[in-house]
């Protein structure tokens, strides 16, 4: 597979991604991740389809509506895995009906499964979460330098809430 036709397959996979999210389709959200897939997000870091399926279908009851707007992915492909940063903001409907925007990046890592583009690991490094006009304060995350420096496997996540999800 060209680099170029492995590029567009990651881009296919951020899509379906997004289109999950929206769409509130938790299977076709865990169909993005590898069957031994991890999710790290919000101070959580889930390990395969059937932890991160339940933990998503609860986030989702935590919205009313997602959209996500990603940036463009910087990739380093190597044959059937890749790795990969994407900055991107989401925007919530909450179901009070108030909003909150989520600005982060997303460190990924990524392998040709079953014909498809999925993510074997993805950290989401938390930014900024708040009101859409910016003035919450920003998260210190860490930084991991210039492409192509991820975080450690083992590297936690931030979030903003302050009760837990059970």
């Amino acid at each position: 597979m060209s680099d170029v036709s492995a590029a567009e397959g990651i881009r296919q996979l951020h899509a379906r991604f997004i289109d999950a999210v929206w769409r509130q389709d938790a299977e076709s959200f865990v169909q993005c991740f590898t069957e031994d897939g991890e999710w790290k997000v919000g101070g959580m870091h889930l390990k395969g389809r059937e932890s991160i399926g339940p933990t998503f279908a609860k986030l989702l009851g935590l919205n009313e509506r997602v959209l996500i707007t990603p940036g463009l992915p910087i990739l380093e492909i190597d044959g059937d895995s890749a790795i990969g940063r994407c900055q991107g903001q989401e925007i919530a409907k909450l179901p009070d009906g108030s909003s909150v925007m989520t600005l982060g990046v997303y460190y990924d890592r990524y392998t040709l499964s079953e014909g498809l583009w999925r993510f074997r690991w993805r950290h989401f490094a938390l930014h900024y979460r708040g009101p859409l006009d910016l003035s919450a304060p920003m998260v210190e995350s860490p930084e991991f330098g210039p492409f192509p420096g991820m975080p450690e496997w083992d590297e936690p996540t931030l979030t903003r809430r302050t009760e837990p999800l059970d």
